[in-house]
């Protein structure tokens, strides 16, 4: 899908904030309608390739309303959820969720060098207005040998099944989502899939910005991908390390 009238730059920041926030009451609950019910096993499945475990320090960026934080600290590790849309952080809170929660943004992370043990996302890399900024930025807070599990949407290679797909997706996913919540909303998101990177232009973002190993594993037939990497070391700048 080509960009169109999907909007960019600062533009984008503030309606993408607006609308997150406007459907936040609703989100959990159409988030598993519209995976149907897998977006949580993908969230695990992830977890378990980048093996979280006790004593991690985890930042789930993009956190909505808590999901993979949630995920994370039953595994014994410890979550903190960034997220630049305040609903989203009060519907985390109003669901009980007790880790610590960060009104921020991707490109600007509150956090020192090197002081994470991985990094989480769900379903946001679509989201931000610079995406190798932000991978510029995960790969700043995340220590050597740190990990990174990344899910989000993909949209199949062959034919037939890419035609059902957007058949579901483009059509059934905004209707359902308009009569639930927020009609130009899920009109918006699957259009937004349209800022996605190749896969090979993205392997390449997340290699420049300092991440090795890195694994791309396609789920639901293609309609969704998680990619997970080990942050390689610290790279010596003007004869010091970042």
């Amino acid at each position: 899908m080509a960009l169109g009238d999907l909007p960019t730059g600062e533009e984008k920041r503030v309606r993408v904030r607006e609308m997150f926030d406007r459907i936040a009451p609703r989100y959990d609950a159409l988030n598993r309608i519209v995976s149907l019910g897998l977006d949580q096993r993908w969230r695990r499945r992830a977890l378990a390739k980048i093996q979280v475990g006790a004593g991690d320090l985890v930042v789930d960026l993009a956190c909505g309303t808590g999901d993979f934080c949630e995920l994370v600290e039953a595994l014994g590790a410890r979550a903190i959820g960034v997220d630049f849309a305040r609903e989203m952080l009060r519907q985390a809170a109003a669901r009980g969720l007790r880790f610590p929660k960060v009104q921020g943004d991707g490109e600007w992370l509150p956090f020192a060098t090197a002081s994470v043990d991985a990094v989480t996302c769900g379903f946001a890399l679509r989201n931000f207005v610079s995406l190798e900024a932000v991978l510029r930025e995960i790969a700043r807070i995340v220590r050597p040998g740190g990990r990174i599990a990344l899910v989000d949407v993909d949209r199949p290679v062959w034919g037939p099944l890419r035609a059902a797909h957007s058949l579901y997706f483009d059509r059934l996913v905004p209707l359902v989502g308009g009569l639930l919540s927020d009609r130009s909303a899920y009109k918006y998101l699957p259009k937004s899939t349209a800022y996605l990177p190749a896969p090979e232009v993205l392997r390449t973002m997340l290699s420049g910005a300092g991440f090795l190993e890195l694994e791309r594993e396609i789920v639901l037939l293609g309609s969704a991908q998680i990619l997970t990497g080990v942050r390689g070391p610290l790279t010596p700048v003007g004869g010091r390390s970042r």
